[in-house]
This record gives structure tokens, C-alpha cells and sequence, in this order.
């Protein structure tokens, strides 16, 4: 068996055309034109990488953008009273704060002083407790983006057998809750997992997000399943560096049904879903119905 790859990039730019043809609209029929506040806080390589992809994202599908780099040293009263100031700011309908943030800052109480409303990356602990629950909220992109392609793939997932590898606030958990949201039978596995190759055999659909390269191969895969691999890892090999995922790319692939590959997989949907989440936030604050597709 040869497992049909699922192209991350090609959703993801379909997604960021669907956000724009919305976004267009709503310049067009209402006057509104969406607005995203990104916020970093030092000089982070990584980071740098990651807010100018979101600034020339923002761009490209016609919201406007906002960024605010503050130098590493900046106090948390300062950058507190930023994150309030866009809080008020009726232009600005979606915050993203870039993590990590500096040692001296406190991230829990920076990321839940933004408006749950605004809280695009879905951390804000309301967001969280509403997601649990079963009730509308601002969702984490990463697992929004993995929903949608697994949604695209097998149509209705209600009944399927799921398992997550992974246990973070960021992926893990709300993943498990949003496979519940539709209907599937959940397990969350981790490191101390009794036979966890056992579990994930039991999977029609299994999420790799634990942060070990290579760490799934084909012997936890179920013949057939659909396989998610969230991971990013940069490893060396043969003198190079690569990037490689939490699965074992080419054992898995001999097994699985469909795979998402790394990278080209789901990374390129988190920030697709960042500006779908900023588009949700805008429709809801102007009280406008919501983008079908683009939500959980």
C-alpha cells in the first residue's frame, strides 16, 4: 500500500484564498476590513521568521496588519498595557502575542489579558474552557488546520476511532477536543502509554504531536489509517540538516491510507488558520455570519 500524501501547502492556499474572497466581501458590502495585531518581544530567530510570514500572509489576503516588535528587555506593565490598548482598539479584531516570550514576562497572564474575543491562537483560558465544553470558541490553529484536512479526507468522521500522541495545550488537547466535537472515539496517548504502538494500531486516525523526530514508524500505524504528523523536528543526517516529523515518513507511508508529510504537511495550514480565526473574530464582532468552512 502506497498512502495517498496529503498536501498541506495546496490546502492551505486554498484556505488563504477562501479568507480573502470573504475579506473582500466585507470591504465591498460592509466597509469592514479585518485586522490582525501581531506582537514580539525580542530579537527570537525563529520568531522573526514566523511574524514576517504572518505579516506578508495578512497582506496577501487583504486584512491589515499590525506589528508591534518591542526590545527584549520591554516590562510586563508595558506590554500589558499594549496588549489592552488593542483590546480597545475597534480596527484590531484578532492579537496574536508570539511565543516564547522572554524568561521575565509572565505568558499565562499576558496570553489571558487578551480578549478571549481577539484571542486568535485560541490560549486564552475562557477559549479553552468554552472549546471543552462543546461551545463556540476561538480555536488553536494547528489543530483547526489538521481538522480541516481530515474533514476533506473522509467527508463525516463521526464513528472513527482516533488517536492523538500528545498531550500539549497547544496541540494535543484541544485536538482530542475537537475529534470529539465531531463525533469520534478519542484516546490520548503520551510517553508513558502502556504498548503504545498497541494504542495507535487502533487508530482510523492517528495525530503524531509529541516533538520526537521519527519517533511513530509503520508498526504503529493501522493498515490504512490517516496519519497527522504534527511534528517539526531539525535533526542531522549525512552531514545535513533536515526536517523531519514525529512519524517515520517513508515505514509509515508503506502502511497508512494518507499522511501528511514534513515539512509541507500541516505546518503550512497554522498560519492558513491564523487568518481564518482573525476573519472568524471579525464576522462575530460586527455581529455578520461566520465563514462556512473556515471554523470547527
Amino acid at each position: 500500500m502506497t498512502a495517498k500524501v496529503i498536501d498541506g501547502k495546496a490546502f492551505a492556499a486554498n484556505v488563504r484564498a477562501q479568507v480573502a474572497a470573504h475579506v473582500a466581501k466585507l470591504k465591498e458590502t460592509h466597509n469592514i476590513q479585518p485586522g490582525l495585531a501581531v506582537v514580539l518581544v525580542g530579537e527570537d530567530p525563529a520568531s522573526q521568521v514566523y511574524v514576517r510570514n504572518k505579516h506578508a500572509s495578512t497582506i496577501e489576503v487583504g486584512m491589515a496588519s499590525f506589528e508591534h516588535r518591542l526590545p527584549v528587555d520591554t516590562s510586563e506593565a508595558d506590554l500589558l498595557a499594549l496588549v489592552k490598548s488593542l483590546n480597545a482598539d475597534p480596527k484590531v479584531h484578532g492579537i496574536l502575542v508570539q511565543l516564547p516570550l522572554p524568561a521575565h514576562l509572565n505568558s499565562e497572564l499576558i496570553i489571558n489579558t487578551i480578549d478571549p474575543a481577539k484571542d486568535v491562537d485560541g490560549f486564552h483560558i475562557s477559549n479553552v474552557g468554552l472549546l471543552g465544553t462543546g461551545q463556540k470558541s476561538m480555536v488553536p490553529c494547528t489543530p483547526l488546520g489538521c481538522l480541516m484536512m481530515l474533514r476533506d479526507h473522509h467527508g463525516k468522521l463521526a464513528g472513527l476511532n482516533a488517536v492523538v500522541v500528545g498531550r500539549s495545550n497547544i496541540v494535543g488537547k484541544p485536538m482530542a477536543q475537537l475529534l470529539l466535537g465531531d463525533s469520534c472515539t478519542v484516546t490520548i496517548a503520551h510517553s508513558r502509554t502502556k504498548d503504545l504502538a498497541a494504542v495507535c494500531r487502533g487508530a482510523d486516525i492517528l495525530v503524531a504531536a509529541v516533538g520526537r523526530p521519527e519517533m511513530l514508524t509503520g508498526d504503529y500505524v493501522k493498515p490504512g489509517a490517516t496519519v497527522i504528523d504534527v511534528g517539526i523536528n531539525r535533526i542531522e543526517r549525512d552531514g545535513k540538516a533536515k526536517l523531519v516529523g514525529d512519524v517515520h515518513y517513508e515505514s509509515a507511508a508503506a502502511v497508512a491510507g494518507a499522511i501528511t508529510p514534513v515539512p509541507g504537511g500541516v505546518g503550512p495550514m497554522t498560519i492558513a488558520c491564523l487568518l481564518a480565526n482573525a476573519l472568524t473574530a471579525c464576522c462575530r464582532a460586527n455581529g455578520l455570519p461566520e465563514p462556512e468552512g473556515l471554523t470547527a
